[in-house]
């Protein structure tokens, strides 16, 4: 029995999760065919989710993508573990989020492995 008086009342109310927090973002499934989609762990695939949605997904996507994992751990996920992206995924990424490529671990990494020439 909770703890009641003349000046004190307790009241039980639902918990509300935080806003924009649901437990999978809404993003297509024809980003990630070659997974189980329902079965798809969205917080521990975050990198593969991220990685994906910057690749293939369209303005609205990297919106959703942004609004589930928040701009921070997105940033943090393509500077610091993404290790490759396409030249042309570089180029929004830098542009989107006023990076330079040189933050970018999937750049300095492609910089320092040799390239053909043909």
């Amino acid at each position: 029995m909770p703890f009641e008086t003349d000046d004190v009342r307790v009241e039980r109310k639902q918990i509300i999760s935080k806003p924009g927090r649901t437990k999978k973002p809404d993003l297509p499934k024809r980003l990630f065919w070659e997974f189980k989609y329902d079965e798809m762990d969205w917080q521990k695939d975050s990198e593969t989710v991220i990685e994906r949605v910057v690749e293939r997904g369209s303005q609205e996507e990297w919106q959703e993508m942004i609004r589930f994992y928040g701009e921070k751990k997105v940033v943090n996920t393509l500077t610091n573990k993404t290790i490759y992206l396409t030249d042309r995924a570089i180029k929004k990424v830098c542009d989107f989020f006023k990076l330079k490529p040189e933050d970018l671990k999937c750049y300095i990494r492609k910089q320092s492995r040799p390239q053909r020439w043909i």
